[in-house]
């Protein structure tokens, strides 16, 4: 009975798909293995390693409720309105001050855009950067919210093996060759999925071959400042200051809820995002906005985030505990 139910219900649904035409790019993106993953993680009984959730017990929420209970109180009204298409300023700078003070880079906050999250960061790529048909060069294995946004533009995919260092310097002097890779989006730092973190000698290497090129470096450095360890490495900004767009986030140093990342580009690449950002949703969600900037203001973001790396690291070494006391021969871990 349950095999009849489902085969009636796969026919009602084939035939209402007929009833519409959809446009040619909804057939060539694959659907979210993020939302699957994202399921899983709602069942109590399953502690999945999948996702890039943030432990729930992290999260500040008492800080958080103050810092909105202030903004509310103070200037509710404002914050509470339409606002610039580019993000809070205060907030702009406050992400320019930290880049400096942690890695040393000069970035104006004119040349950052506050976004919805990380995810539209590369939604908005895609729309400025990617026609049909254009070669895009990204790591195997890649990260699958990447693969699926920028599927929508329908690019050729080149994939550049992913080796304990960082790409193979052979397969990405290949994919760059001929000069005509749109773009190479790349994790530097604890790569999703495979944990690894490019050592400086590579990001040199890439960053060499990269160099007098037209493709633009796609950084995505979501987990930066989640290392376990207090070294950091220089960012390819550092490198290809012109050439790089740099993408950050709050989601997994304040809260994955409030859905704000951040895109660092040069002024005429943050031209074409600005307005691509206008046709989309106008602007970032401005009362996050401005209880992100208050909540950054009062905290002390550092150690709250060396709390979060402790937390973390404890719980990275329980699990490589357990694998090496029970995990057979022959299977290896980053």
């Amino acid at each position: 009975m349950a095999g009849t139910r489902e085969a009636v219900q796969k026919k009602k649904t084939d035939s209402l798909y007929r009833t519409y035409t959809f446009a040619r790019r909804m057939r060539n993106t694959p659907k979210s293995f993020i939302r699957e993953i994202l399921k899983v993680t709602e069942n109590p009984d399953i502690i999945s390693f999948a996702g890039g959730l943030p432990n729930p017990d992290l999260i500040d929420v008492g800080g958080i409720a103050q810092a909105a209970a202030t903004v509310l109180r103070e200037d509710g009204r404002t914050a509470l309105q339409y606002a610039t298409t580019e993000g809070y300023p205060p907030l702009r700078q406050f992400i320019a001050d930290r880049y400096k003070k942690r890695l040393g880079l000069d970035i104006s906050p004119a040349e950052i855009l506050i976004t919805n999250g990380s995810q539209q960061c590369l939604d908005l790529i895609g729309k400025i950067l990617i026609d049909p048909g254009d070669r895009i060069a990204i790591e195997r294995p890649g990260y699958l919210g990447a693969i699926q946004v920028f599927s929508l533009y329908e690019p050729v995919f080149v994939p550049v093996e992913l080796q304990s260092e960082g790409p193979d310097p052979a397969a990405f002097e290949m994919a760059i060759a001929g000069d005509t890779a749109k773009l190479f989006y790349g994790i530097p730092n604890s790569q999703n999925p495979s944990g690894i973190t490019y050592s400086e000698k590579r990001r040199k290497a890439c960053a060499d071959i990269l160099a007098g090129t037209r493709t633009i470096m796609v950084e995505d450095d979501a987990y930066g400042e989640l290392r376990f360890s207090d070294r950091s490495y220089p960012p390819f900004k550092k490198y290809l200051p012109d050439q790089t767009l740099l993408i950050g986030s709050f989601s997994k140093i304040v809260a994955p809820g409030m859905r704000l990342g951040w895109i660092c580009a040069p002024q005429p690449v943050m031209d074409q995002l600005v307005v691509a950002k206008q046709a989309s949703d106008l602007h970032s969600n401005y009362l996050s906005q401005r209880i992100a900037s208050r909540y950054l203001a009062d905290t002390d973001i550092d150690a709250h985030i060396r709390k979060i790396r402790g937390v973390y690291r404890e719980q990275r070494d329980s699990m490589i505990a357990a694998m090496q006391n029970d995990m057979p021969k022959g299977v290896t871990w980053t």
